[in-house]
């Protein structure tokens, strides 16, 4: 591995790469990109890793190339996060939550079991549209994902006929 490769390929490619090489089929590897993308804008701020670790287990992915991929959603994870609860709230028809930090801060100082109460409707609002949004976009990004990591095992496959 070279230092003057892209950060892409270092932090991307030579792992899943890596996994081919080590056997892991296309398939599993093209629905654990899929899973940790998709998992890694789960709308509960701090939960994606176990998340996706939980369902990595259950369904036998590839933990790291999942966790590769759930943690560069991070930051997209972050911008999601009220686009969900807002959709969410919309589905569900209830008034929408201010999420001003100061006015969260006074609300919580007020009465943190009404804050509790009132965001942790919030979270579910946003989980269930996540819920509503999570198994299209896993399908259609394992979708696309599928015939590049075919590509890229069949590759190595033809370079390990010419070494040999």
């Amino acid at each position: 591995m070279s230092d003057k490769e892209p950060l892409w390929r270092r932090w991307f490619v030579n792992p899943v790469v890596k996994q081919l090489t080590n056997g892991i089929s296309p398939e599993k590897i093209a629905w654990s990109i899929s899973l940790g993308l998709v998992l890694g804008v789960f709308p509960i701020m701090g939960s994606t890793t176990l998340v996706c670790f939980v369902v990595g287990w259950i369904f036998k992915l590839n933990q790291p190339v999942l966790q590769i991929f759930n943690s560069a959603m991070y930051p997209l994870h972050l911008a999601l996060i009220l686009v969900f609860i807002r959709l969410g709230q919309q589905l569900f028809g209830v008034p929408l939550l201010s999420f001003s930090i100061p006015e969260l801060v006074e609300k919580f100082n007020a009465s943190p079991l009404q804050f509790a109460r009132d965001f942790g409707m919030a979270a579910v609002h946003g989980v269930s549209a996540w819920l509503l949004v999570a198994p299209f976009a896993a399908i259609l990004i394992k979708m696309a994902v599928m015939p590049l990591v075919r590509t890229l095992a069949s590759s190595i496959s033809k370079r390990r006929e010419v070494m040999s």
